[in-house]
């Protein structure tokens, strides 16, 4: 199977596009956090729930409004909202997610740091854990720094994709790129560096990178994402995105937007110029044509919302 990719295009596109569209986005919510410890901090940039020892959990960005400093906690539902889990671990680090390789629970999340070469500045990579549990998690692999938004995959064969996203001289203001392993033994940095760019995806202006990949029913993955831009104000935009990979022969899908920031219920901001930005965190497919996309709005709140399944018809078409 091969799919077919057209021309970049813009994210002003995209949002035409999506608007002219007949997708359909309804039930917005937003998800409650409470309990000790969390009520005077934000929880956003969500995981989808999962299970882990029987319990649906979902792992979420905790921090104050005026910091970038957060950990990740684990939350349980509790009546209408969600709570820090007892006894849970917790990490110190941003933007959660999740995924299940070789039968162990894979979690990531982005560690910030002093850069060496710039005083009063933070640089940042993307850190993994693995376990057969939460409470089981330890630290395995630690991704190049400067790159957040590696994500793995577990293909049908039991081997693994990995999507990254370098930026600088490699891949602009950031660029997804993609690389094969047997296995978890086979990632390192500079696999992750030397990966190549799926090329075409974003002009240079603008950036984007993966968030989540679902094995489809075919071997093809599902790729959920963020792409971006700046306006002339210098505001931030980010739109909840998706397309389909084929890792037989390296072919992808368009680009295509799954929802917008209106379509979301109102909210707070943690600053003005990030009022437009829905981070996307998780999608959980319902198997009837539809998904839950939960996501962290405005960095600041966390909601759900639910949408046409982006993925459904490429598993129809290439069954």
């Amino acid at each position: 199977m091969s799919l077919n990719k057209t021309a970049i295009k813009t994210c002003e596109e995209l949002l035409r596009a999506f608007q002219s569209s007949e997708a359909s986005v309804r039930d917005a919510q937003k998800i409650v956090f409470a309990g000790a410890g969390i009520d005077d901090k934000d929880v956003y940039n969500i995981t989808a729930p999962f299970t882990d020892e029987g319990e649906q959990v979902i792992a979420g960005r905790v921090e104050s409004r005026d910091s970038e400093h957060s950990d990740i906690l684990f939350f349980t539902q509790q009546g209408g909202s969600w709570s820090p889990r007892d006894g849970a671990p917790s990490f110190r680090l941003q933007d959660p997610f999740f995924t299940r390789i070789a039968g162990d629970l894979v979690l990531g999340g982005v560690e910030i740091f002093p850069d060496p070469m710039k005083p009063d500045a933070l640089k940042w990579r993307t850190v993994f854990y693995r376990g057969k549990n939460i409470a089981a998690l330890q630290p395995f692999f630690k991704g190049p720094d400067g790159m957040k938004d590696i994500r793995l995959v577990e293909l049908a064969d039991g081997s693994i994709g990995v999507f990254t996203r370098p930026q600088g001289a490699k891949g602009g203001r950031g660029k997804i790129g993609y690389v094969h392993i047997a296995s978890l033994d086979e990632l390192t940095v500079d696999r992750i560096n030397d990966a190549p760019l799926l090329d075409g995806q974003f002009t240079d202006d603008e950036w984007g990178g993966a968030n989540e990949a679902h094995l489809l029913k075919n071997g093809l993955v599902g790729v959920l994402g963020h792409i971006a831009s700046f306006d002339d104000q210098g505001d931030r935009h980010y739109y909840p995105m998706a397309f389909v990979f084929d890792p037989a022969d390296g072919t992808f899908s368009d680009i295509e937007l799954i929802a917008v920031r209106a379509a979301f219920l109102p909210g707070p901001s943690k600053r003005p110029d990030l009022q437009d930005v829905v981070f996307s965190g998780g999608l959980v497919r319902q198997g009837d044509g539809t998904a839950v996309l939960y996501a962290g709005i405005s960095d600041a709140d966390a909601q759900r919302i639910t949408i046409t399944d982006p993925f459904a018809r490429f598993e129809h078409e290439f069954a």
